[in-house]
């Protein structure tokens, strides 16, 4: 376990990308997270988790389709996806999306819908 009361960003980024990807259980957390910083348009494929995912906006817009659910969510707001029903997220504002996306669980668990 690697103990650390703060990660770098740098240690954090997904390739060239601006999602930053946490995975607590090298850390001694029981959670995991993506910060996502997005461009109108993007947002990941339909998916889901043997777990709950969380939602938190903290710039920006999103659309969120969570099983047959659609919600608009802006920042401030949060939306919450149970485990094991498909969700997505996609940014359908004019700007940069910003959202923390919660899993409740130490290491990340996807399943694309498109692979199932």
């Amino acid at each position: 376990m690697t103990s650390s009361l703060a990660i770098p960003a740098d240690a954090l980024l997904i390739g060239q990308s601006r999602t930053l990807r946490f995975e607590g259980q090298p850390y001694g957390s029981t959670v995991s997270f993506f910060l996502v910083t997005s461009d109108p348009g993007q947002g990941p494929g339909l998916h889901r988790h043997p777990y709950d995912e969380t939602w938190s906006v903290l710039e920006g817009e999103a659309t969120i389709v969570v099983g047959d659910q659609t919600v608009v969510a802006r920042a401030g707001d949060t939306a919450v996806a149970p485990a094991d029903v498909w969700h997505r997220f996609t940014n359908t504002g004019v700007g940069t999306l910003r959202i923390v996306c919660i899993h409740a669980s130490p290491v990340m668990i996807q399943e694309w819908a498109d692979e199932a």
